[in-house]
């Protein structure tokens, strides 16, 4: 294999082997064990109150288990296909998902506005600003649920508690913890990668004294300020602890640096965090790109761009996401103009080097940044650019010049323990009034344990039996033994992490075509066949794997190279790579993508679902 040394300045094993000492420092045999669920006073809903109301009995046609993204496009596309009676359930007071929840000062999306918001054509919104904060974000969910009719059925403050398939009358029986007890012909579950809020599991959580709070439930009744980013007057006198340093604490920490007494940022394992360049949009500007179909050559462009971009002449977006992608291509062109081959080798090679000089330049950029060395060595991400969930912010490093901040870098072992005043890290007590978990969401669990309710298809087959060895579907959405019941989630499909409402939109669509079809020809079912399902996991299990993973699908590959690749277990643990741990079968089969990755599956599905053929679906 051919190595090329683009950079004589990078010692690239010097690299590897501070890439893996760090690693190795941070893993920890628990596994997703280390963590624990909200409960109690946590877990309550601080932004609107449960409204009071009688059980619901009646028949719809579409329900869908979720208010997030998934079930807002997949209501709109079905609206669109002529099924009024859709009734999505939430146990959000509203819609928005992720971003009913997500109201912390400086929450904004990662993933350019124009990309990541679903449905902007078809309401006609213009984004403010590059990167929409939430409020925007919020306000756009309403938008679509407005527009398109979704809040006349749909049910708030609900948890789903049963979904049982009645064979007889061919319809789903819906029970939630309101007392409800309704029938739906079809459903579809997409409660989202991201619902389920976690704290550490550490000794004494229990005991503390003072006020905390994760940030999926901001208190601004304690902080003052609210969502717009105002000053929270009430933390003027207090001093905070902020618990972890992902990408929701790089938002809120210059927020919270700017207006507490004093801050604490405990931290495991620093984030890279490159430049974000957000700015507001030019309405001339946009009024030029929004041309009939402009969303989706955008999403097409951006999904392009970020797989080494190949297949794209521009890059719309030009981002810090597609950054490594133009890295790559232009050394990969550089190669075969000098003669050299295009081949899986060259891909790889120029990765690593792409990855290795970014890396370089991020953390080049904390030392420009913060001006105290300790402080700044310990901001500095010693892993591949996509080993974890790449930042982008242009305020979170300055906050560490901030007149009482302070970085409190536990070296990769985390909190010892937490007392009644406070925490402790290496056997140092931080006494703080106030603790802030940002700690972010499950992501390796067991889907039907997130998902908090199972399904129960023909003949009493539960879902989690069915999954017992692993996700079994067609196209990540449809599963034989469950008729009329479509799930919207990324894996066995396009897997695309970059822009996961993409894979929504998709799904949406999708099964608004096939409910549709199915409506138009009379058709009381709609399934996979066994022989389809078995056929849909053969392909991605034996289709030859995207050139970056270097191996199958054990995720384990060229050794060297795997140290860059999203879910290598010798990445630095994190809800990425299952946080270090070897994968089971079954959690393999939980993230397999399309062979030939996202944009085949997206053009592969488009095909499936416009051709009206239905293949590998049994409607009767």
């Amino acid at each position: 294999m051919t190595t090329t040394e683009t950079s004589p300045a990078i010692d690239k094993e010097a690299l590897r082997r501070r890439y893996r000492a760090e690693r190795d420092k941070r893993l920890r045999r628990e596994g997703n064990a280390q963590y624990r669920r909200l409960a109690g006073e946590l877990v309550r809903d601080p932004y609107l109150p449960v409204q009071p109301r009688g059980p619901v009995t009646d028949h719809v046609t579409f329900t869908f288990v979720g208010g997030g993204f998934a079930g807002l496009v997949t209501g709109a596309r079905l609206a669109e296909a002529g099924v009024s009676d859709v009734r999505i359930l939430d146990k959000a007071g509203d819609f928005g998902g992720t971003w009913y929840w997500n109201r912390y000062p400086g929450a904004q999306c990662d993933t350019a506005s124009f990309v990541y918001l679903p449905l902007l054509e078809e309401t006609g919104h213009m984004p403010t600003e590059k990167y929409a904060h939430a409020p925007e974000i919020l306000e756009h969910c309403r938008r679509i649920g407005r527009q398109y009719g979704l809040y006349e059925d749909a049910l708030f403050h609900t948890e789903v508690t049963d979904l049982l398939w009645d064979d007889a009358e061919q319809v789903w029986v819906v029970s939630t913890d309101r007392g409800d007890r309704f029938t739906t012909q079809f459903l579809g579950v997409g409660t989202g990668p991201l619902h389920v809020a976690k704290l550490p599991d550490l000794p004494g959580i229990e005991t503390y004294q003072g006020h905390s709070f994760h940030t999926s439930r901001w208190d601004y009744a304690y902080t003052g300020g609210g969502p717009d980013g105002s000053p929270m007057t009430g933390l003027a006198d207090k001093r905070v602890a902020i618990v972890g340093t992902g990408a929701t604490a790089v938002q809120c920490v210059p927020h919270l640096a700017r207006d507490a007494g004093e801050l604490y940022v405990l931290q495991r394992t620093p984030s890279s965090v490159d430049i974000r360049g957000n700015a507001p949009t030019d309405p001339a500007w946009f009024a030029g790109i929004a041309t009939p179909g402009w969303q989706q050559r955008w999403l097409e462009n951006f999904t392009a761009n970020t797989m080494g971009g190949f297949g794209a002449d521009e890059d719309l977006v030009a981002d810090g996401w597609t950054d490594i992608s133009r890295r790559v291509k232009a050394k990969v062109m550089a190669r075969m103009a000098e003669g050299g081959a295009f081949d899986a080798d060259a891909l790889l090679d120029a990765f690593e080097d792409a990855d290795f000089e970014k890396m370089e330049e991020i953390r080049a950029r904390v030392d420009s940044v913060v001006a105290d060395p300790a402080t700044a060595e310990a901001l500095k991400a010693w892993y591949g650019q996509l080993c974890k969930r790449p930042c982008f912010h242009d305020e979170y490093l300055d906050a560490f010049g901030r007149r009482g901040v302070t970085l409190v870098d536990t070296d990769g072992k985390g909190i010892e323990r937490v007392t009644e005043r406070g925490v402790v890290v290496a056997g140092r007590e931080y006494e703080v009034d106030c603790i802030v978990w940002a700690t972010g969401f499950e992501v390796g669990t067991d889907f039907v344990s997130r998902c908090g309710f199972d399904l129960v298809g023909r003949d009493g087959l539960r879902l989690c039996e069915h999954w017992a060895d692993g996700m079994r579907t067609l196209h990540g959405i449809h599963v034989h033994g469950f008729p009329n019941a479509f799930i919207v989630q990324l894996s066995q499909g396009a897997n695309h992490i970059a822009n996961v409402p993409h894979n929504m939109s998709e799904a949406g669509a999708t099964i608004a075509a096939v409910v549709g079809a199915a409506v138009e020809r009379g058709c009381r079912t709609v399934e996979a066949t066994a022989e389809a399902e078995e056929s849909w996991l053969q392909r991605l299990h034996d289709g030859p794997p995207s050139p970056l993973l270097g191996g199958g699908d054990d995720g384990e590959g060229d050794g060297r190279r795997s140290l860059y690749v999203p879910g290598s277990p010798e990445c630095t643990p994190g809800y990425y790579n299952n946080e270090g741990q070897p994968a089971t079968a079954a959690q393999r089969a939980n993230v397999l993508g399309f062979p030939g990755g996202p944009l085949a599956f997206f053009s592969y599905i488009d095909a499936w679902r416009t051709s009206g053929d239905f293949a590998g679906l049994d409607m009767a």
